[in-house]
């Protein structure tokens, strides 16, 4: 298939490593020419936001696209784009930190147990540091291929908290409408692999999995 020999092509991962890092090109040409709105802090810290939804989005969406249109292909990419789930988090993280909260720990402490959504951002954080440090093939060894999987099965609880985290920071705004949309991708993502697992569940006991 000629989509199969695209994707094994050589060049392919260095093309999508470097569509990955535009978003990021794109926010540091905004910054360094101004075009960042009138509050280039917020914007900063919301785009980052939205760029971590949109590729954990692509990264939940590896496995339908690969089993749907049977192309195995599709597989070698997912851990490039979940890590970069983790670079856009950090980078989130880190326009928080940094000027909403000026790098002060214990400010940093104090909100995220004063207001709940950034507590539920900052666990979902967490939950992806844990991912992305046990990405690798040392890990697989490490663990077992059984309890790896098992852990980064995570990544479906890191969806929901991404989500709540995102409808309670609109929710002071009462402006639901994006939120609705990566509720609806990543819901649907989410189902389509709880349909699949229910259908192993019956048809292949031995062999359920919600990857």
């Amino acid at each position: 298939m000629r989509l199969s020999r695209v994707l094994l092509h050589p060049a392919a991962k260095p093309l999508v490593f470097i569509l990955a890092l535009l978003p990021l090109a794109g926010l540091v040409y905004g910054a360094v020419n101004d075009q960042l709105g009138a509050n280039p802090a917020e914007f900063l810290i919301r785009a980052t936001g939205d760029w971590t939804l949109r590729f954990l989005c692509l990264v939940l969406a590896v496995t339908p696209l690969r089993v749907i249109t049977a192309t195995p292909a599709l597989a070698r990419f997912r851990r490039m784009l979940g890590l970069f789930v983790y670079f856009y988090v950090v980078l989130h993280l880190m326009s928080y930190s940094g000027f909403d909260m000026g790098f002060d720990v214990a400010d940093i402490a104090r909100d995220i147990a004063k207001r709940p959504f950034i507590l539920v951002g900052f666990s979902a954080f967490l939950l992806l540091t844990c991912l992305a440090a046990t990405s690798f093939n040392g890990a697989i060894r490490a663990f077992g291929a059984a309890r790896w999987q098992m852990l980064h099965k995570a990544v479906h609880v890191v969806a929901a908290l991404a989500i709540l985290h995102f409808f309670w920071m609109r929710a002071g705004k009462n402006d639901f409408g994006e939120v609705a949309v990566y509720a609806a991708i990543l819901g649907g993502l989410l189902g389509w692999r709880f349909v699949r697992f229910s259908r192993k569940k019956w048809t292949h006991p031995a062999s359920v999995g919600l990857s």
